[in-house]
């Protein structure tokens, strides 16, 4: 399927979930539709090369802004579905970066099984250690937390240490590998229906080919921060979302022609169009950068800081853009707006449990780190 026919798919699937959305949080369950329209739209191999047989989304660049906007599509439908998918192209995305060609292959084929892939890293007290067998298998001992889509996700990355303290990155298929799942664990406010179970892999074994890449490769740059931008575009969506229904909300109640509706209105579409905008500056720059996400393992990553602190300056500003936009909404649509049927108390809910991802004060804190080594003029810091 093209481009554009994916494009034109993916909004019907947006709309759909979006009608679906309050439907699945109330019942905390997993969007089992969603994914199988995503399926048969070509949206699960979207992300593997155009030699695999994908469209390259993620990995190849040349399309990065085509990326955002889909997964910011996906977002605006229902942020639930957008962070589990976003949690699918990280992983194909970094299984064609680092992976051997077998390894590709292997799960590529996986992918065009319509399996979801996702990345499972948030540890528990008792985080995952991976240990070398006699027999040449790992044994994984300890449990992970947060595990999107527990349950559907088939082939997760379960990173852990190695005896030696190092990271570790491994691919569990779960439909051979025994686990236990504590739903319990999960009571959120919000993003119920990703299903995020605590899971513990204890007594588990994964032959060699499971595990990916060499030790500490998860967290090189730029792969491991560059990644922020597809967040943050899911991030956005989930913002849009949230600027459309309360304008539906003002519309349908004849409350258009107050001046502060009208002036909070108005912060919220420039709040918006900048996401837009940090979006677009944020593809160019990784299409300018290299032919592949991030560039080649091997290559000398020249203007990989660059690379980073952008995307920590696009995250920043997003998370700032989503924050402003649902104190805009709820100042616009008071207590009643808040009330079900109204989808605004789900997507504020939603939008404000997806903003808390890790090391927020660190990737701002990059940003001026890299901007105070810089001595050309503001106009050329970002230029590639």
């Amino acid at each position: 399927m093209s481009l554009e026919a994916i494009a034109k798919e993916t909004k019907k699937i947006a709309d759909f979930a979006a009608a679906n959305a309050n439907a699945l949080d109330k019942q905390g369950i997993f969007p089992v539709e969603e994914f199988q329209r995503m399926a048969a739209a070509g949206l699960l191999t979207a992300p593997l090369s155009q030699r695999l047989g994908g469209l390259g989304l993620g990995f190849e660049t040349g399309q990065t802004d085509e990326l955002l906007m889909l997964l910011q599509e996906i977002g605006r439908g229902n942020l639930v579905v957008g962070r589990i998918y976003e949690g699918h192209v990280n992983a194909l995305q970094l299984i064609q970066t680092f992976g051997t060609s077998e390894q590709i292959k292997a799960y590529a084929g996986d992918a065009r099984q319509q399996m979801i892939f996702g990345v499972w890293n948030a540890e528990a007290q008792d985080g995952v250690k991976i240990i070398p067998l006699d027999n040449g298998k790992y044994r994984l001992e300890g449990s992970k937390t947060f595990c999107t889509g527990c349950g559907y996700v088939e082939r997760p990355f379960v990173n852990g240490k190695l005896p030696d303290g190092s990271w570790q990155m491994c691919i569990v298929p779960m439909d051979e590998v025994a686990t236990v799942v504590d739903p319990d664990w999960w009571q959120p406010a919000g993003m119920r229906a990703t299903v995020s179970y605590k899971v513990d892999f204890t007594g588990g074994e994964v032959e060699q080919e499971s595990l990916l890449a060499q030790p500490g490769d998860y967290f090189r740059q730029p792969w491991l921060s560059g990644g922020v931008i597809r967040f943050a575009a899911v991030q956005l969506g989930g913002a849009s979302a949230l600027f459309d229904a309360t304008r539906q909300y003002l519309q349908k109640l004849d409350r258009c022609g107050h001046p502060q509706q009208q002036e909070r209105l108005g912060k919220m579409a420039i709040a918006i169009e900048s996401g837009n905008l940090w979006l677009k500056g944020a593809a160019q720059l990784v299409d300018n950068y290299a032919p592949v996400f991030g560039g080649y393992p091997n290559d000398h990553q020249e203007q990989a800081a660059k690379l980073v602190a952008y995307s920590n300056m696009v995250r920043t500003a997003i998370e700032q853009i989503c924050i402003d936009t649902i104190q805009l909404s709820q100042r616009s649509i008071g207590t009643l707006g808040l009330l079900p049927p109204e989808p605004m108390e789900r997507i504020i809910r939603d939008l404000s449990l997806y903003l808390r991802q890790p090391a927020f004060d660190a990737a701002l804190t990059d940003v001026g780190k890299y901007v105070l080594a810089e001595t050309v003029n503001a106009n050329e810091i970002w230029s590639m």
